[in-house]
């Protein structure tokens, strides 16, 4: 079962490098005004919240064609591009721009609405129109028009020739970051020509930038000359030594060539700080390189008089992962008061049970349970970490008890009733699973991850795909260009017996995220449709991203594929125990 939601108690305690792009959305204002049609908005918000998505858009845009409400236009449109309703979203857009007069000539949602509906329609010519529109606005015009093309277009292909297109009418601003982001969103595509075009007319218009090298080298992994890419990357360490981003940036290249022991040894070639200390200990603990992570600890460790609470919370973590256990107590121990405190009193009770002293890490955990001097939310966590010791012992009546007691202390908690449908959904026990994700969409009805997590579980582990369809579809409404649930959407399609529409959302999830369980289901349903030489390359890319990925195996064995071996990893410079 897919669960976005990622408990507190995760945030707090771990340690990783994570870069996002977030892409623009088109947002769906409410109406203010007091003397709206009362009977189409409630008509539509009934339909919307049961994922009636065509009879919500319907009814929102009779409300505005009543009350001459340019929002409820907004909102019309809007669901109706989301509900793939082309005709009623060329309706509702005209209302809204004549609701809006002279004003929608400056108005950058317009140009979006405007762009996605002929991207929907395949009208590509009027969609780099529009997209020229927004890469022509000032400031970050450029990013609302990347965005857009790659959530609304239908198909990778449809998304490379609009490039094309915008490239030949050079609508794309004279700025290094529109380029590189355009460059990126190319290779997310799987678009090899498209990227080399990119990135020659980058190195011709930006001669010498650091940052150019580093879309080259990118162009080189994806072409899978690994080699050629490194050597690019090496060039670029003594100029990233002087610049905190760049420095980044190059790390970020390392570990995307699998090599997370550099990725960290460049992060070390300049100022630090705690989340420079923090990423180098997570790039050295994936790369499994305890040498390099003993020194990081030991240089921290001199430097670690004074009582400064991340320092300390960080040297207790490195101590744990060195599994110097006693040395980990005392870090978590002498963390002075505030919120890292907490943390490390939550820290504390793991390593108590990694020794083997599980009454003492109940304890901890109970201590904390009760301390009314603790925010609610680190309480909570306290349940939901006892509750994970006790499956790491395969204790089920007292994990369930954990959660129990947590959910009678703070009724319907949703990261509690979240954690406990995962433990349902590990003993197959899906009608228990979903009456705790249900049970948070009573208090929550516009829980986005659980309305995604709920449906995706119907979809998956059941035949309700009408009801999954709904869950998901509300999900759409409030984000649509979410990878995460536009894959689940795909995944439903699918399992309504549409191949062929499942596989425009699964691939369009793609190109929103690289995520190995979205290649898997691409994968899936490519083999289905006949295209197995496409769908072995998206199962190799799910390997890549996640060698241990359930999804994978799952689709592997469903249509008896087969891949080869996996290439030996590099050896981490270094390894010690």
């Amino acid at each position: 079962m897919r669960m976005p939601h990622v408990l507190r108690s995760i945030k707090r305690m771990g340690l990783a490098l994570a870069v996002s792009i977030a892409l623009p959305a088109m947002a769906a204002k409410a109406p203010a005004a007091a003397d709206l049609p009362l009977e189409p908005l409630l008509a539509g918000e009934f339909a919307l919240q049961a994922g009636r998505l065509d009879e919500a858009a319907n009814s929102y845009l009779q409300a505005a064609r009543t009350a001459r409400d340019a929002a409820l236009a907004e909102r019309a449109t809007g669901i109706a591009l989301v509900a793939k309703d082309d005709r009623r979203a060329a309706e509702a857009l005209k209302l809204w721009r004549q609701l809006l007069g002279p004003a929608a000539a400056t108005a950058p949602q317009i140009d979006v609405a405007e762009a996605t509906l002929a991207l929907h329609r395949g009208d590509d010519a009027t969609a780099m129109r529009e997209l020229a529109a927004l890469f022509a606005r000032p400031g970050d015009g450029w990013k609302t028009a990347i965005g857009t093309l790659a959530a609304g277009a239908k198909t990778p292909k449809q998304v490379a020739g609009v490039i094309g297109r915008l490239l030949d009418a050079k609508a794309v601003p004279t700025t290094l970051p529109a380029w590189l982001a355009l460059g990126g969103l190319a290779q997310r595509l799987q678009q090899p020509a498209l990227v080399e075009r990119i990135v020659d007319d980058v190195i011709a218009r930006f001669p010498g930038d650091p940052r150019v090298a580093l879309l080259k080298a990118s162009q080189l992994r994806d072409d899978g000359k690994q080699a050629e890419a490194r050597a690019v990357i090496d060039g670029l360490r003594d100029a990233a030594s002087a610049d905190a981003e760049l420095r980044l940036l190059v790390a970020r290249e390392y570990d995307a060539l699998g090599d997370a022991a550099a990725a960290a040894d460049t992060l070390a070639r300049g100022p630090q700080d705690d989340q420079t200390y923090a990423l180098r200990a997570s790039l050295y603990a994936r790369a499994g390189d305890k040498t390099r992570l003993q020194q990081l600890y030991d240089e921290l460790a001199r430097d670690a008089q004074r009582p400064q609470p991340d320092r300390r919370l960080l040297l207790g973590q490195l101590a744990e992962y060195l599994k110097h256990f006693d040395a980990a107590l005392d870090w978590y121990g002498s963390v002075p008061g505030g919120p890292q405190r907490f943390t490390a009193r939550l820290r504390t009770a793991n390593v108590l049970h990694e020794l083997g002293r599980r009454k003492e890490a109940v304890d901890t955990l109970r201590a904390l349970q009760q301390d009314a001097t603790a925010e609610d939310d680190v309480r909570s966590d306290a349940y939901a970490l006892e509750a994970a010791l006790w499956q790491k012992d395969r204790d089920d009546a007292r994990e369930m008890d954990a959660f129990a007691r947590g959910l009678a202390e703070f009724t319907d908690d949703p990261d509690l009733l979240y954690a406990r449908a995962l433990a349902w959904e590990r003993r197959d026990d899906v009608a228990r699973a979903e009456a705790d994700l249900r049970r948070i969409l009573v208090a929550q009805p516009d829980n986005v991850a659980t309305l995604n997590a709920l449906g995706y579980t119907l979809a998956d582990r059941t035949t309700r795909y009408q009801e999954a369809l709904e869950l998901i579809n509300r999900a759409r409404a409030a984000e649509p260009n979410n990878a995460a649930i536009v894959d689940s959407y795909g995944w439903v399609l699918y399992r309504l017996g549409r191949p062929a529409e499942a596989i425009v959302e699964l691939q369009r999830a793609y190109t929103l995220q690289k995520d190995a369980e979205i290649a898997a289901h691409v994968g899936e349903v490519l083999w289905v449709l006949g295209r197995q030489d496409e769908a072995r390359g998206y199962f190799e890319e799910a390997r890549k991203l996640d060698p241990d990925s359930r999804a994978l195996a799952r689709a592997l064995e469903k249509t008896g594929a087969t891949l080869p071996p996996a290439p030996a990893k590099p050896a981490a410079g270094g390894k010690g125990e």
